[in-house]
């Protein structure tokens, strides 16, 4: 698994130490009362019945930061809890890129890449732990399910038992990646989408969607509203990685990129507000973008 930039190498990690301590504080709030956002049930007709959400390890952290921050923590799991009040069933797959980037760690000290890697997915179990956590104190059941055995802290990921977890309105969270050295979080979304048989993926990201160019250094840089698998191929505009946008392509599974960061975001692409960019097929791409009201 690919994981962070040297970036924080030198950076405070106190915020980690203080989320864990927050996380295992036995005087904490849990249940219903415990998320300052919390909203009553109100199970209806979803636009999706099923989504994987892929968050990145760094959404974790505060901007440069490293580790878990617990106002990022917060955030995260009371947006999810929001979604999922209507009633769709989520997975989520966490990197693990706050704590630690398999690929970059195995280029600047001598370690094998797969043994690297295998540290990452260690970094995305954390993350999983304290996202559990987190969800669980909004007051909804959550699971966490590993690609690798870890049995003292996670389940093993066995596709029926996870389409049970949903089955009882479990939100479940994806550790660990695939399990096997090389392969990105993102092609571990695009597998776990795939095998859970879900609607959409949706990919969180801190931009509101894909660009013809980097918007950060191009002020010019023009969003794309819908966009084909095969467009992003050829334009290389790193969506993600080649692996993973291959195996949504082969099985036409439909791609929103998106900034999660904006309050209400994920609730939004969940009920089917036509939000960030759509990435699909060329010919759903040639359509207008399905919302609640067209759809209908």
């Amino acid at each position: 698994m690919k994981d962070i930039p040297d970036s924080t190498a030198g950076t405070d990690r106190s915020g980690s130490v203080e989320t864990i301590r927050i996380l295992l504080d036995p005087a904490r709030p849990r249940g219903s009362n415990a998320c300052s956002n919390k909203v009553p049930s109100m199970p209806d007709h979803p636009f999706y019945k099923r989504v994987l959400l892929k968050i990145s390890g760094e959404s974790f952290s505060s901007p440069g930061g490293f580790g878990i921050d617990a106002n990022e923590l917060r955030t995260i799991s009371e947006e999810i809890v929001s979604a999922a009040q209507s009633g769709t069933q989520i997975a989520v797959v966490v990197g693990g890129g706050n704590m630690l980037r398999g690929a970059d760690l195995s280029k600047r000290i001598d370690i094998d890449q797969s043994t690297a890697d295998y540290m990452g997915m260690l970094g995305t179990i954390m993350n999983g732990m304290a996202l559990k956590e987190a969800i669980e104190t909004c007051g909804h059941q959550a699971r966490v399910m590993s690609a690798i055995d870890v049995p003292a802290i996670a389940e093993p990921f066995i596709r029926k038992r996870a389409i049970r977890h949903f089955e009882k309105g479990r939100i479940i969270i994806l550790v660990a990646g695939t399990g096997n050295p090389f392969f990105t979080t993102d092609t571990c979304a695009s597998l776990r989408a795939t095998e859970l048989n879900v609607d959409i993926l949706l990919k969180a990201t801190k931009v509101d969607g894909i660009y013809d160019s980097d918007p950060a250094k191009n002020a010019s840089a023009t969003r794309y509203d819908v966009l084909s698998y095969q467009e992003a191929l050829e334009r290389q505009l790193g969506v993600m990685d080649l692996t993973a946008l291959s195996m949504c392509m082969e099985r036409n599974l439909p791609v929103v990129v998106f900034d999660f960061k904006q309050h209400g975001n994920i609730k939004r692409v969940i009920d089917g507000e036509p939000i960030g960019t759509l990435l699909t097929s060329a010919a759903e791409a040639a359509q207008p973008r399905s919302t609640p009201a067209n759809r209908a």
